[in-house]
């Protein structure tokens, strides 16, 4: 089910700094408290492959995201412990070294679960231990969630383990998204900052496409 439109989950959870602080988010509050938007983006494991191109991807972006008054936040379900050791671990040796966004650690999985965003689901009924026996992975997909300043979710969207995101696409998502904020125009497919939006009637939507 889709939680576009919805208030994001008031959980709070473990986290850390790139300096080795423990912290804990929650990432209603950044949203609200803050005034920001935030973009919270999911990937599965600390030390794995894909995970470091899209750590680098959106550290390389941050500024950009700075910009539009945007927080940015990774999680997995790592320990605190394991993302700092990864945290001081070489670029040239797979680790991400220079990140300065913190990082969720969900080790108890109580917002990845309330996501829905856990690659797992119920196996075979075990009868000696009266249990069902669980299938998957259990860490998460590659799920982004763009929320605005009342803690609404704007965006969602989940990849499979190695399909990696294109960080350009939520800074387009952002801008049309303030776009709608403050100019109550809607943007139009394949909209970009400084392009032309249109009002939301059908006058407007057949000039546009007359136009383009």
């Amino acid at each position: 089910m889709s939680l576009v439109g919805k208030k994001f989950p008031n959980i709070t959870v473990d986290a850390i700094s790139f300096m080795g602080d423990n912290l804990r988010i929650n990432i209603l509050d950044e949203a609200v408290k803050n005034n920001k938007k935030v973009l919270l983006f999911w990937y599965p494991k600390d030390f794995t492959f894909v995970c470091p191109t899209e750590l680098h991807a959106f550290q390389a972006a941050l500024e950009e995201f700075e910009v539009r008054n945007t927080t940015v936040i990774g999680a997995s379900c790592d320990t605190n412990e394991v993302h700092f050791a990864w945290l001081n671990t070489a670029k040239n040796n797979g680790g991400i070294e220079g990140v300065t966004y913190p990082l969720l650690a969900d080790t108890t999985r109580n917002l990845s679960s309330a996501l829905g965003i856990l690659d797992i689901e119920a196996g075979e009924y075990n009868e000696d231990t009266d249990t069902v026996l669980l299938e998957g992975s259990n860490v998460t997909f590659r799920a982004t969630y763009l929320i605005d300043e009342t803690g609404k979710i704007f965006h969602e969207s989940v990849n499979d383990m190695p399909l990696g995101r294109n960080v350009q696409e939520y800074l387009r998502l952002i801008d049309a998204y303030t776009h709608v904020q403050t100019k109550g125009e809607v943007c139009p497919a394949n909209w970009e900052k400084g392009k032309e939006a249109m009002n939301a009637d059908r006058n407007s939507t057949a000039s546009y496409l007359s136009n383009h």
